[in-house]
């Protein structure tokens, strides 16, 4: 597996290969902003050996719902931020955006984490995934990396 960042397209021979663009944060507010950039470790530590991949696509009924509707349901009822917020510094975390571009999954999960914090990892994304807003999840595929 290969991440390549700023590339445009795959490179030739790949079999598969998902793309996406680090964009503005949708569903965040200005203080929570703040928090997350304060507590949010950087990509590439040395002790970060572990990593995962969660594409991601989300329904119709998802996308159908007005902007306010989705940020009420990822944050006021599912409190996505306030979880993540739990697991920082341990856990570094990148989006990547891929519905506008017209890929199979509507964003492109990527973390990583030193071993001892992989149970922490597990901890949050099954929190997550039984959140209200989880129920908006069409798929996912959960690939797990190691260094």
């Amino acid at each position: 597996m290969a991440v390549l960042e700023g590339t445009r397209g795959a490179p030739p021979g790949i079999t598969w290969a998902l793309l996406g663009v680090v964009g503005h944060e949708r569903y965040v507010e200005g203080s929570e902003h703040e928090e997350l950039a304060a507590r949010s470790p950087s990509l590439g530590r040395p002790e970060a050996t572990r990593a995962a991949l969660i594409p991601i696509r989300k329904s119709e009924a998802w996308w159908a719902l007005s902007q306010d509707e989705r940020r009420a349901i990822f944050e006021e009822q599912s409190r996505h931020i306030a979880t993540g917020l739990k697991y920082l510094p341990a856990v570094a975390r990148r989006l990547h955006h891929s519905r506008d571009l017209g890929e199979p999954f509507d964003f492109l999960t990527w973390f990583e984490f030193p071993p001892a914090d992989e149970a922490g990892f597990d901890e949050l994304v099954a929190v997550l995934r039984a959140t209200d807003e989880w129920g908006f999840v069409e798929r996912e595929v959960d690939i797990r990396l190691e260094r």
